[in-house]
Protein backbone atom coordinates (compact mmCIF):
# COMPACT_ATOMS: atom_id res chain seq x y z
CA UNK A 1 0.00 0.00 0.00
CA UNK A 2 1.71 3.40 -0.99
CA UNK A 3 2.02 5.79 1.71
CA UNK A 4 0.03 8.99 1.49
CA UNK A 5 2.20 12.17 0.22
CA UNK A 6 2.92 14.11 2.80
CA UNK A 7 1.31 17.93 1.95
CA UNK A 8 3.81 20.98 0.88
CA UNK A 9 1.05 23.56 1.65
CA UNK A 10 -1.26 24.03 4.05
CA UNK A 11 -4.38 26.04 2.70
CA UNK A 12 -6.08 27.49 5.62
CA UNK A 13 -9.68 29.01 5.48
CA UNK A 14 -11.56 30.72 8.05
CA UNK A 15 -15.00 30.89 7.27
CA UNK A 16 -18.07 32.58 8.70
CA UNK A 17 -21.45 32.29 7.64
CA UNK A 18 -20.04 31.24 4.24
CA UNK A 19 -22.35 28.63 3.11
CA UNK A 20 -22.99 29.84 -0.23
CA UNK A 21 -18.86 29.85 -1.18
CA UNK A 22 -16.98 27.50 1.45
CA UNK A 23 -17.70 24.50 -1.51
CA UNK A 24 -16.15 26.58 -4.35
CA UNK A 25 -13.04 28.29 -2.05
CA UNK A 26 -11.99 24.32 -0.70
CA UNK A 27 -12.83 22.94 -4.62
CA UNK A 28 -10.15 25.23 -5.68
CA UNK A 29 -7.61 24.56 -2.47
CA UNK A 30 -8.07 20.36 -3.34
CA UNK A 31 -7.01 21.55 -7.69
CA UNK A 32 -3.91 22.76 -6.63
CA UNK A 33 -1.02 20.90 -8.94
CA UNK A 34 1.50 19.99 -5.60
CA UNK A 35 -0.03 18.21 -2.30
CA UNK A 36 -1.75 19.89 -0.27
CA UNK A 37 -3.90 19.74 3.47
CA UNK A 38 -6.50 21.79 3.57
CA UNK A 39 -8.20 23.29 7.52
CA UNK A 40 -11.54 25.00 7.32
CA UNK A 41 -12.27 26.59 10.46
CA UNK A 42 -16.13 27.72 10.65
CA UNK A 43 -15.86 30.71 13.45
CA UNK A 44 -19.30 29.57 14.68
CA UNK A 45 -21.23 30.69 11.31
CA UNK A 46 -25.07 31.00 12.51
CA UNK A 47 -25.90 29.44 8.91
CA UNK A 48 -24.86 25.89 7.56
CA UNK A 49 -20.88 26.54 6.60
CA UNK A 50 -19.54 23.67 8.59
CA UNK A 51 -22.29 21.26 7.03
CA UNK A 52 -21.19 22.73 3.37
CA UNK A 53 -17.83 21.87 4.09
CA UNK A 54 -17.97 18.95 4.80
CA UNK A 55 -19.99 18.02 1.95
CA UNK A 56 -17.22 19.80 -0.25
CA UNK A 57 -14.76 17.28 1.14
CA UNK A 58 -16.45 14.84 0.11
CA UNK A 59 -14.36 12.59 2.92
CA UNK A 60 -11.16 13.77 1.24
CA UNK A 61 -8.45 13.00 3.95
CA UNK A 62 -6.89 15.77 2.90
CA UNK A 63 -9.68 18.28 4.24
CA UNK A 64 -10.73 18.85 8.11
CA UNK A 65 -13.26 20.87 9.01
CA UNK A 66 -13.26 22.52 12.78
CA UNK A 67 -15.80 24.55 14.36
CA UNK A 68 -15.08 27.55 17.14
CA UNK A 69 -16.92 27.42 19.84
CA UNK A 70 -17.83 30.94 20.03
CA UNK A 71 -16.83 33.87 17.56
CA UNK A 72 -13.43 34.79 18.14
CA UNK A 73 -12.55 36.36 14.42
CA UNK A 74 -10.05 35.06 12.00
CA UNK A 75 -7.07 35.50 13.46
CA UNK A 76 -8.00 32.93 16.22
CA UNK A 77 -9.40 30.66 13.63
CA UNK A 78 -6.39 31.14 11.37
CA UNK A 79 -3.96 30.63 14.61
CA UNK A 80 -5.50 27.26 14.91
CA UNK A 81 -5.71 25.98 12.08
CA UNK A 82 -2.10 26.69 11.66
CA UNK A 83 -1.58 24.95 15.04
CA UNK A 84 -3.21 21.75 14.09
CA UNK A 85 -1.80 21.37 10.30
CA UNK A 86 1.98 20.33 9.67
CA UNK A 87 2.90 21.29 6.06
CA UNK A 88 6.08 23.40 5.49
CA UNK A 89 4.32 26.33 3.54
CA UNK A 90 0.87 28.08 4.95
CA UNK A 91 -1.30 29.61 2.29
CA UNK A 92 -4.86 31.52 3.46
CA UNK A 93 -7.96 31.08 1.12
CA UNK A 94 -10.37 33.43 2.10
CA UNK A 95 -13.84 31.70 2.44
CA UNK A 96 -15.32 33.98 -0.82
CA UNK A 97 -12.16 33.65 -2.99
CA UNK A 98 -10.74 31.09 -4.89
CA UNK A 99 -7.65 30.24 -6.37
CA UNK A 100 -6.59 28.89 -9.93
CA UNK A 101 -5.24 25.02 -10.00
CA UNK A 102 -1.21 26.28 -10.63
CA UNK A 103 -1.13 28.53 -8.28
CA UNK A 104 0.49 27.30 -5.16
CA UNK A 105 2.73 25.26 -7.53
CA UNK A 106 4.37 28.51 -9.65
CA UNK A 107 4.18 30.89 -5.94
CA UNK A 108 6.76 27.83 -3.97
CA UNK A 109 8.79 27.55 -7.45
CA UNK A 110 9.72 31.28 -7.12
CA UNK A 111 10.06 30.63 -3.45
CA UNK A 112 12.69 28.15 -4.20
CA UNK A 113 14.75 29.93 -6.49
CA UNK A 114 14.61 33.18 -4.49
CA UNK A 115 15.19 31.69 -0.90
CA UNK A 116 12.20 33.44 -0.08
CA UNK A 117 10.20 33.61 3.30
CA UNK A 118 6.96 35.16 1.82
CA UNK A 119 6.24 34.69 -1.54
CA UNK A 120 2.49 36.84 -3.32
CA UNK A 121 1.30 37.44 -6.32
CA UNK A 122 -0.90 40.50 -7.10
CA UNK A 123 -4.60 39.04 -6.57
CA UNK A 124 -7.18 39.51 -8.97
CA UNK A 125 -10.70 40.72 -8.68
CA UNK A 126 -13.54 39.97 -9.99
CA UNK A 127 -17.30 40.56 -9.51
CA UNK A 128 -19.41 38.07 -7.67
CA UNK A 129 -22.12 38.33 -10.30
CA UNK A 130 -19.63 37.61 -13.27
CA UNK A 131 -17.17 35.38 -11.83
CA UNK A 132 -16.19 34.35 -15.43
CA UNK A 133 -16.06 38.62 -16.41
CA UNK A 134 -13.10 40.66 -16.66
CA UNK A 135 -10.51 40.46 -13.87
CA UNK A 136 -8.23 43.52 -12.66
CA UNK A 137 -5.22 43.64 -10.83
CA UNK A 138 -5.15 44.86 -6.45
CA UNK A 139 -2.09 45.79 -6.47
CA UNK A 140 -0.23 47.28 -9.69
CA UNK A 141 -1.22 47.13 -13.20
CA UNK A 142 2.30 47.17 -14.30
CA UNK A 143 4.59 43.89 -14.48
CA UNK A 144 6.33 43.22 -11.06
CA UNK A 145 8.31 40.11 -12.10
CA UNK A 146 9.90 38.79 -8.76
CA UNK A 147 9.61 42.45 -6.43
CA UNK A 148 11.74 42.09 -3.44
CA UNK A 149 9.43 43.65 -0.82
CA UNK A 150 11.28 45.80 2.09
CA UNK A 151 9.24 46.20 5.49
CA UNK A 152 9.04 50.53 4.95
CA UNK A 153 7.86 49.46 1.14
CA UNK A 154 5.36 47.43 2.58
CA UNK A 155 4.15 49.97 4.97
CA UNK A 156 4.48 52.37 2.83
CA UNK A 157 1.92 50.56 0.45
CA UNK A 158 -0.42 49.97 3.13
CA UNK A 159 -1.53 54.08 3.80
CA UNK A 160 -5.01 54.40 2.07
CA UNK A 161 -3.54 58.27 1.03
CA UNK A 162 -1.14 56.74 -1.38
CA UNK A 163 -2.68 53.11 -2.47
CA UNK A 164 -6.48 53.51 -1.40
CA UNK A 165 -9.52 51.66 -3.13
CA UNK A 166 -8.38 48.72 -1.52
CA UNK A 167 -5.08 48.29 -3.65
CA UNK A 168 -3.24 48.22 -0.39
CA UNK A 169 -0.68 45.11 -0.21
CA UNK A 170 -2.46 44.18 3.13
CA UNK A 171 -4.68 42.31 1.30
CA UNK A 172 -1.87 40.08 -0.49
CA UNK A 173 -2.37 36.32 0.56
CA UNK A 174 1.13 35.29 0.46
CA UNK A 175 2.84 31.99 1.08
CA UNK A 176 4.19 31.66 4.38
CA UNK A 177 7.46 29.46 5.59
CA UNK A 178 6.27 27.80 8.69
CA UNK A 179 9.88 27.67 9.87
CA UNK A 180 9.57 31.28 9.67
CA UNK A 181 6.80 31.77 12.11
CA UNK A 182 7.61 29.06 14.54
CA UNK A 183 11.44 30.56 14.57
CA UNK A 184 10.39 34.23 15.15
CA UNK A 185 7.55 33.08 17.36
CA UNK A 186 4.85 35.09 14.69
CA UNK A 187 1.22 34.19 15.15
CA UNK A 188 -1.84 36.55 13.63
CA UNK A 189 -2.99 38.82 16.34
CA UNK A 190 -5.95 37.47 18.24
CA UNK A 191 -7.95 41.01 19.22
CA UNK A 192 -7.38 41.75 15.31
CA UNK A 193 -10.65 41.59 13.18
CA UNK A 194 -9.16 45.02 11.03
CA UNK A 195 -5.89 44.83 9.53
CA UNK A 196 -4.99 40.71 10.64
CA UNK A 197 -2.85 40.41 7.52
CA UNK A 198 -0.92 43.41 7.65
CA UNK A 199 -0.03 43.25 11.37
CA UNK A 200 1.00 39.87 10.48
CA UNK A 201 3.47 40.57 7.27
CA UNK A 202 4.67 43.86 8.98
CA UNK A 203 6.21 42.53 11.85
CA UNK A 204 7.49 39.45 10.02
CA UNK A 205 9.49 41.92 7.83
CA UNK A 206 10.54 44.07 10.71
CA UNK A 207 11.82 40.45 11.64
CA UNK A 208 13.80 40.36 8.52
CA UNK A 209 11.58 38.09 6.62
CA UNK A 210 12.63 37.98 2.99
CA UNK A 211 8.95 38.69 0.92
CA UNK A 212 8.69 38.54 -3.17
CA UNK A 213 6.04 39.60 -4.69
CA UNK A 214 5.58 38.33 -8.35
CA UNK A 215 2.70 39.06 -10.89
CA UNK A 216 -0.96 36.96 -10.68
CA UNK A 217 -0.65 33.51 -10.24
CA UNK A 218 -4.13 33.02 -9.27
CA UNK A 219 -5.99 34.07 -6.60
CA UNK A 220 -9.19 35.51 -7.54
CA UNK A 221 -10.93 37.81 -5.04
CA UNK A 222 -14.23 37.93 -5.52
CA UNK A 223 -15.54 41.40 -4.76
CA UNK A 224 -18.95 41.42 -3.07
CA UNK A 225 -21.26 44.81 -2.72
CA UNK A 226 -21.64 45.49 1.31
CA UNK A 227 -18.96 43.31 2.15
CA UNK A 228 -18.25 42.31 5.52
CA UNK A 229 -14.88 43.49 5.17
CA UNK A 230 -15.69 47.47 4.75
CA UNK A 231 -17.95 46.87 8.29
CA UNK A 232 -15.94 46.54 11.07
CA UNK A 233 -16.04 48.05 14.81
CA UNK A 234 -14.80 51.57 15.24
CA UNK A 235 -12.33 50.00 18.01
CA UNK A 236 -10.38 47.92 15.00
CA UNK A 237 -8.58 51.25 14.17
CA UNK A 238 -7.35 51.02 17.85
CA UNK A 239 -5.68 47.92 17.27
CA UNK A 240 -3.67 48.74 14.35
CA UNK A 241 -2.47 51.95 16.18
CA UNK A 242 -1.95 49.83 18.91
CA UNK A 243 0.08 47.46 16.21
CA UNK A 244 2.28 49.61 14.78
CA UNK A 245 3.05 51.98 18.13
CA UNK A 246 4.47 47.98 19.15
CA UNK A 247 6.59 47.52 16.31
CA UNK A 248 8.37 51.14 16.98
CA UNK A 249 9.58 49.60 20.34
CA UNK A 250 11.26 46.95 18.30
CA UNK A 251 14.92 47.21 18.19
CA UNK A 252 16.83 48.04 15.16
CA UNK A 253 13.86 49.11 13.06
CA UNK A 254 15.37 51.37 10.03
CA UNK A 255 14.45 55.42 9.56
CA UNK A 256 12.79 55.09 6.52
CA UNK A 257 10.71 51.75 8.24
CA UNK A 258 9.92 54.14 11.19
CA UNK A 259 8.87 56.88 9.26
CA UNK A 260 6.56 54.65 7.20
CA UNK A 261 4.92 53.28 10.68
CA UNK A 262 4.39 56.53 12.15
CA UNK A 263 2.53 57.55 9.09
CA UNK A 264 0.43 54.65 8.89
CA UNK A 265 -0.30 54.64 12.62
CA UNK A 266 -1.02 58.42 12.08
CA UNK A 267 -3.45 57.24 8.96
CA UNK A 268 -5.28 54.98 11.70
CA UNK A 269 -5.61 57.26 14.56
CA UNK A 270 -7.59 60.19 12.13
CA UNK A 271 -9.52 57.23 11.11
CA UNK A 272 -10.39 56.66 14.17
CA UNK A 273 -11.05 59.68 15.76
CA UNK A 274 -13.59 59.91 13.40
CA UNK A 275 -15.59 56.80 13.64
CA UNK A 276 -15.29 58.41 17.21
CA UNK A 277 -17.34 60.98 16.32
CA UNK A 278 -19.78 59.51 14.66
CA UNK A 279 -20.06 57.01 17.29
CA UNK A 280 -20.44 60.39 19.99
CA UNK A 281 -22.83 61.90 17.98
CA UNK A 282 -24.81 58.83 17.23
CA UNK A 283 -25.02 58.55 21.38
CA UNK A 284 -26.14 62.45 21.64
CA UNK A 285 -22.64 62.53 24.12
CA UNK A 286 -21.59 65.94 23.66
CA UNK A 287 -18.55 65.26 26.23
CA UNK A 288 -16.95 62.10 23.98
CA UNK A 289 -17.22 64.52 20.93
CA UNK A 290 -14.77 66.63 22.41
CA UNK A 291 -12.73 64.26 23.39
CA UNK A 292 -12.19 63.44 19.90
CA UNK A 293 -10.30 66.65 19.25
CA UNK A 294 -7.72 66.08 22.35
CA UNK A 295 -5.38 64.63 19.73
CA UNK A 296 -2.78 65.17 17.69
CA UNK A 297 -2.75 68.54 15.91
CA UNK A 298 -3.16 66.74 12.25
CA UNK A 299 -5.66 64.63 13.47
CA UNK A 300 -7.89 67.32 15.12
CA UNK A 301 -7.26 69.46 11.34
CA UNK A 302 -8.64 66.27 9.86
CA UNK A 303 -11.33 65.76 12.31
CA UNK A 304 -12.63 69.69 11.31
CA UNK A 305 -12.13 69.30 7.61
CA UNK A 306 -13.70 66.05 7.73
CA UNK A 307 -17.08 67.18 9.74
CA UNK A 308 -17.08 70.48 6.95
CA UNK A 309 -16.71 68.51 4.29
CA UNK A 310 -20.16 66.54 5.40
CA UNK A 311 -21.71 69.92 6.44
CA UNK A 312 -21.36 70.99 2.31
CA UNK A 313 -22.69 67.47 1.75
CA UNK A 314 -25.57 67.89 3.95
CA UNK A 315 -26.43 71.78 2.86
CA UNK A 316 -26.20 70.40 -0.72
CA UNK A 317 -28.60 67.27 -0.52
CA UNK A 318 -30.76 69.67 1.73
CA UNK A 319 -31.28 72.41 -1.18
CA UNK A 320 -30.98 69.26 -3.98
CA UNK A 321 -34.64 68.28 -2.25
CA UNK A 322 -36.07 71.74 -2.00
CA UNK A 323 -39.07 72.06 -3.47
CA UNK A 324 -38.70 75.00 -6.39
CA UNK A 325 -41.51 77.63 -5.65
CA UNK A 326 -41.96 79.91 -8.48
Amino acid sequence: MDEPVKPLVTVVIAAWNAADTIGRAIDSALAQTLPVEVVVIDDASTDDTSERAEAAAGGDPRVRVLRQARNQGPSAARNRAIDVSTAPWIAVLDADDFMEPGRLAALESVARETGADFVADDLLKVAEDDLDGPRSRMFSDEALGQMPVSAAMFIEANLSSRHGGRREMGFLKPLMSRNFLRRHALRYEAGIRLGEDYVLYAEALVAGAKFVLTDPQGYVAVVRPGSLSGRHPTEAHAALVAADRKLLTRQGVDRRTRRALRLHCLEQQRKLAWRRLIDAKRATDPVAALRCFFAPPSVSFDLMRRLGDDMIRRLGARLVRKPHVP
